[in-house]
């Protein structure tokens, strides 16, 4: 699949078939996300990958705001250590996930945990130091359905990209 078309069609995915994913593709995920750029090369992630069906079941209590995470086959924990900036490090690394599982014809969610509460019920249940900073768990899958429409409009160029200065017109070539 070529990248930018990749990049365009992927699509938010919360229902997920049961099929359990190959290891060559929990490898292909895992090594897409430490390929990916960060602050000073400092590489400062580690990923918990969870397959058990009653831990990733309980992810799916502690996500009130995603609990179709409980349903998911295979469950990625996006962490920090020591990281000068954590959102966009483990960002840059989730995104290339993202990006992979929709190659592989699978599907992915983001999904937070504002609740400092709900923080510390994932770090105590995948056996995470409390100190180290939780990005996300990524639900991950097959997609039940199929890319449901074309997506959400996106604005033109015209209205977000400028040239120079902002505030000159873009003029895309």
């Amino acid at each position: 699949m070529d990248v930018f078309e990749c990049i365009r069609d992927r699509r938010t995915v919360r229902e997920f078939k049961p099929d359990p994913v190959p290891e060559e593709i929990v490898d292909r995920l895992l090594q897409a996300a430490r390929w990916a750029p960060s602050s000073s090369n400092s590489q400062p992630w580690h990923f918990v990958v969870v397959q058990e069906r009653a831990t990733i079941e309980q992810l799916g209590v502690i996500a009130t705001q995603g609990p179709f995470l409980g349903e998911a086959p295979l469950a990625i924990a996006v962490v920090m250590s020591d990281a000068t900036r954590p959102d966009l490090d483990g960002g840059r690394a989730l995104q290339q996930m993202e990006i992979m599982a929709w190659s592989e014809g699978m599907g992915t969610c983001f999904i937070g945990f504002r609740d400092p509460n709900q923080q510390v019920q994932v770090k105590e249940l995948l056996g995470v130091p409390q100190e180290m900073t939780l990005i996300t768990v990524l639900p991950f899958g097959y997609r039940l359905n199929g890319p449901k429409g074309a997506g959400v409009a996106r604005k033109p160029l015209s209205e977000i990209a400028h040239r120079g200065r902002f505030g000159v017109d873009y003029a895309s070539s």
